[in-house]
């Protein structure tokens, strides 16, 4: 497992709470994504990055799941585009149970799916929790463990996979994944 962040000193608390949960794991930790992009299988970004790339999506090895949890997206069309043999999705959608809800804003989803982090605050009001939960930085482990099986007792379900053009089919999965071994077999 690789920590990238901009602050050394919370991956350093943070590699130590990893560890201290799961001792079986090699964590190691940097400042610098591009540093190691070229051995990275799969990235997952859940940054706050407005105005800059947190990653150079060439530096990226042949075959790597980017999972994009940022928004905005930390990765655009145009980043995908470049590489074909990158498959780059986004995260953190779920599909609420029940009838269709109406909602008086548009989230910029498809009907019937919508963030997490606001699939995780109708699983608290349905479970009469009015507390924050996976709120900010410092998120506790079992508060993680408890959204999770709420949302499983309350029939939320994980949307589609979504990449940064829509929905990504079986078929644009092969084609990332054939793109990968093509490159890797060419260099």
């Amino acid at each position: 497992i690789i920590l990238v962040a901009p602050r050394l000193d919370r991956l350093a608390d943070l590699k130590a709470e990893i560890e201290k949960l799961a001792p079986r794991p090699q964590v190691l930790i940097t400042t610098d994504a591009n540093e190691v992009a070229a051995q990275t299988d799969v990235l997952v970004t859940a940054t706050s990055a407005f105005d800059q790339k947190i990653i150079d999506i060439e530096k990226l090895k042949p075959g790597c799941v980017v999972c994009d949890c940022s928004r905005p997206l930390d990765f655009t069309l145009e980043d995908a585009m470049k590489r074909p043999d990158v498959l780059i999705i986004e995260s953190g959608e779920v599909v609420l149970p029940g009838s269709k809800r109406q909602f008086t804003c548009d989230l910029g989803l498809p009907e019937d799916i919508v963030y997490a982090c606001l699939g995780e605050t109708a699983v608290l009001a349905m479970e009469g929790l009015y507390e924050p939960f996976t709120l900010g930085r410092d998120i506790e482990w079992n508060k993680v463990k408890q959204i999770y099986q709420l949302a499983v007792d309350h029939g939320v379900e994980l949307a589609a996979i979504r990449g940064v053009s829509g929905f990504i089919s079986d078929k644009e999965i092969e084609l990332a994944r054939a793109a990968a071994l093509e490159k890797r077999r060419t260099g």
